[in-house]
């Protein structure tokens, strides 16, 4: 059988042509499956851009309008400060200007009230008689003097606020050196029983309507906060009036405070004593007997 030249030709067309396998390998690198990912993902990239610009451009503009509205405010603070100034100026000056007058009027009260007090004072020594001006001292209308005895009552050294659990814990006070407004109270209440017949707390006058409270730290006689030490001096037989109150249970209760506490305490018999009027009486419900209705003050 005779070989045709054209078809030998056509099969040994290529130089490499007996290396095919070879061939294929280097043309097809990467698997078929490999190539379509590949070639998806550039698609999709491709595609992807154009959104990414977007994004970004609507990034800058949110950014330019915050810092536009910002800008806006700052401007708007800046013109409106000058006017909140001036608000807050006037508005300091109309406090200031009524503070005034209400300390000027009350100037004015206290003023009238002293005067009022002291004319019925000596009206009642003018025209009372023997019965009245003796109720009007007993109820520190009047001033008074005569033998009696002087207490006085100090924290202690070094006095520290603080909690303690004993017999002063259990009455809402802590066991420390400072003095209470319960303490005080049963030292008065201890000099009246004992045979006093008028005390004063650091030149404050007390009555059957006065109070001793606690503001804090603070001690209170009617409303009027006093510092230690409290001075307390009291009217009575002197010596017996010292030795009737150091027998009894609040001059006992006084005794435990400067030993336990380190509260310091004096008492001293006085040939005389001087208290002041109480500085004002104010009276509810009372009236003088068998004058009918009366009037109330």
């Amino acid at each position: 059988m005779s070989q045709q030249p054209g078809s030998r030709s056509s099969r040994f067309s290529r130089p490499d042509a007996s290396m095919s396998l070879l061939n294929n390998v280097m043309d097809h690198s990467l698997d078929e499956g490999y190539a379509e990912a590949a070639a998806r993902e550039g698609t999709s990239g491709h595609a992807r851009l154009p959104r990414t610009r977007r994004a970004k451009a609507g990034l800058a503009v949110g950014l330019a309008l915050a810092a536009l509205v910002v800008t806006v405010g700052a401007a708007q603070a800046r013109l409106a400060a000058p006017s909140l100034a001036k608000e807050k100026e006037e508005l300091i000056d109309r406090i200031e200007d009524g503070t005034e007058n209400a300390d000027q009027l009350q100037g004015r009260v206290d003023g009238l009230r002293a005067d009022v007090e002291k004319r019925q004072r000596a009206a009642l020594q003018r025209h009372g008689d023997e019965r009245d001006r003796s109720t009007a001292l007993l109820s520190g209308a009047l001033p008074v003097a005569g033998p009696g005895v002087k207490l006085v009552i100090n924290d202690a050294k070094d006095t520290e606020a603080g909690d303690g659990d004993g017999p002063r814990e259990s009455s809402g006070f802590s066991d420390t050196g400072r003095v209470r407004d319960r303490d005080l109270q049963r030292v008065v209440n201890g000099l009246w029983e004992s045979g006093a017949e008028a005390v004063s707390v650091n030149g404050q006058r007390l009555t059957s309507l006065s109070a001793i409270r606690a503001a804090g730290d603070a001690v209170l006689v009617d409303n009027k906060p006093l510092a230690p030490p409290y001075t307390l001096l009291a009217i009575g037989p002197g010596k017996d009036l010292s030795t009737a109150f150091q027998d009894s249970e609040d001059g006992r209760y006084l005794y435990v405070l400067r030993e336990n506490y380190g509260v310091r305490t004096s008492i001293s018999v006085q040939d005389e004593v001087r208290l002041p009027a109480a500085p004002h009486l104010s009276v509810r419900t009372a009236k003088p007997a068998g004058t009918g209705e009366g009037s109330t003050s």
